[in-house]
């Protein structure tokens, strides 16, 4: 009985020797973590910074030069100008609608395979889902370069078209990857209202609260609304402010 308890002193007294050692290691992985997490935000946040400065310096300049290019000789077509921009508003706009029919029917479904990098913790600075961003890129730049090089009214629709999915992929990269899953920071468009309701609603995707939806992003408050989830969309933004306040301090 003496060498039983004799023997669990001993095994006390090693483990409060190791206990230091434990504390140690420990706080050194969350180091270690913190700074690879730091790492992959500042790489995601030089590719967004790089991505986005390119295309909009090259959308300005290909706009300025379409329609100087159009006026020469003194002949404004205003019908062409006026069918460009409504086109490149409207298709801003139908992308929304695209991204949620393909997120529930494609990407949800046969694509994923692809997509479920996204439902799941990154290892890194990239994902596999981001191949979608690039896959949306290549009809606007087939559609920009056509618009460009050619003048007329199909040209000039096919240019605004391919405007309208540049001006959506960067706004969906910031509140998306940024805002939403802060990939990178995102500054003063944090504190949109609105922006907030479509972050939150966002979240709940990721929760499947609601089967999945929403599967639109800047319309997902009211796709939430249609299925009774206004009550769980106000808790996530409540929950979302918090904790953007509690990193504050």
């Amino acid at each position: 009985m003496e060498h039983g308890v004799e023997l669990e002193k001993r095994m006390d007294a090693v483990n409060l020797d190791h206990e230091p050692d434990n504390k140690v290691a420990t706080s050194g992985r969350v180091e270690e973590r913190l700074a690879k997490k730091k790492s992959e935000r500042t790489t995601y946040l030089i590719a967004a910074i790089l991505s986005s400065v390119g295309i909009t310096f090259m959308a300005i300049l290909a706009v300025y030069y379409r329609f100087s290019w159009q006026m020469e000789g003194g002949e404004v077509s205003f019908s062409e100008m006026f069918a460009t921009f409504s086109l490149a508003v409207g298709a801003a706009v139908g992308m929304e609608f695209w991204a949620r029919w393909a997120h529930r029917a494609l990407w949800h479904a046969s694509l994923w395979h692809m997509h479920e990098s996204h439902h799941k913790p990154r290892a890194g600075p990239f994902e596999l889902n981001d191949v979608f961003a690039i896959i949306n890129a290549f009809p606007a730049i087939a559609l920009l370069a056509y618009g460009f090089f050619h003048k007329g009214l199909v040209p000039g629709l096919c240019f605004g078209a391919g405007l309208g999915i540049t001006v959506f992929g960067m706004a969906y990269m910031f509140v998306h990857d940024g805002l939403v899953h802060r990939r990178f920071p995102v500054g003063p468009i944090a504190d949109v209202p609105y922006l907030r309701r479509v972050a939150a609603a966002h979240q709940l995707h990721h929760s499947e609260k609601f089967n999945g939806v929403p599967y639109g992003l800047f319309l997902g408050p009211k796709e939430l609304e249609e299925v009774g989830g206004l009550e769980q969309l106000e808790k996530e933004i409540q929950r979302r402010i918090k904790r953007s306040n509690n990193s504050l301090e």
